[in-house]
């Protein structure tokens, strides 16, 4: 056999197979039925069933199942879900457990503003302000210095203010004695007794008259009034005593600016001159001393 004739014979064998590989899907019938029980070189193909949509086609077992009036088991695709109820505690004049949430959260979101308007951190703050600027330090000492010893003097004067409010407020309605409204009520009093007793009658009577309240007994101003008045009250007070500290160091600058002009330095800065002194005279008479005991007592 030459090599031709082996080459076209291998051809013809494999275009055979290529053919019967394409009329292998037409060949699906059982065997036994139609044409191929008569051919017994027929080649059947066996044919796996359409896969069914999840949920339309019920299983021989589902369909037995609900033949016999029992259910299937749901659970296997049924996703889990997970219900949170935020229902209150069902007692007389207690707030639900979501407002009492969203209180909270709004309480923290003006925590800073509460510490800063409140209290008496706005006069202690704006005090040691002015005491820099008038020793003529501007970074020294620093803001978080300024701001961190004004906020723990706060802590100081407001200490018995605290301590009521967790005594009158806090501890019996942790306890359970008290609802949330009632203990927000008697929280309230501590701090506006505090803030009433640093307030100018006047602002406290112009906030009442923009407010279109009338004749009101102090137990009754309501906190969206005395808040502002003493605010108003706490800024007037602040700048009055920085004032006061301004006069010591405002005559040590005419003093310096004076002998200067009489020396007739007049390129000399009086800067240069009068900090040091300054700052001699505040480190004599024991000036941080004097500042904190002004601050404290003026809140007696």
């Amino acid at each position: 056999m030459s090599i031709r004739a082996a080459f076209r014979r291998g051809f013809l064998a494999v275009s055979s197979a290529a053919l019967l590989s394409l009329a292998l899907p037409r060949a699906h019938a059982q065997p036994g039925t139609g044409s191929n029980a008569s051919n017994p070189n027929a080649i059947v193909v066996p044919i796996a069933p359409p896969a069914a949509p999840a949920g339309n086609i019920a299983t021989p077992s589902t369909g037995a199942a609900a033949a016999a009036g029992t259910r299937p088991n749901a659970t296997a695709g049924t996703p889990l879900r997970l219900n949170i109820g935020l229902e209150g505690s069902g007692e007389h004049g207690e707030v639900s457990v979501a407002l009492q949430i969203v209180i909270i959260m709004t309480l923290l979101s003006v925590a800073p503003s509460i510490v800063l308007l409140m209290t008496s951190f706005t006069r202690i703050v704006i005090v040691l302000g002015f005491l820099r600027t008038a020793l003529g330090t501007p970074s020294a000492p620093s803001n978080q210095i300024i701001v961190g010893l004004s906020l723990f003097l706060t802590f100081f004067l407001m200490g018995p203010v605290i301590d009521r409010v967790n005594t009158d407020a806090i501890r019996p309605y942790l306890d359970g004695h008290i609802t949330s409204v009632e203990a927000l009520d008697r929280a309230t009093v501590p701090l506006k007794q505090f803030m009433l007793k640093q307030t100018r009658t006047r602002d406290l009577e112009y906030f009442l008259e923009l407010g279109g309240f009338g004749p009101t007994a102090a137990r009754d101003l309501p906190m969206r009034v005395v808040i502002p008045a003493f605010v108003i009250s706490e800024l007037q007070t602040a700048f009055q005593m920085g004032f006061l500290l301004f006069l010591p160091f405002l005559v040590i600058d005419f003093l310096v600016s004076s002998v200067l002009m009489a020396l007739g330095m007049m390129m000399m800065p009086p800067v240069a001159i009068s900090l040091p002194l300054k700052l001699l005279l505040f480190v004599l008479v024991d000036g941080w001393h004097l500042v904190v005991r002004s601050l404290v007592t003026s809140f007696a």
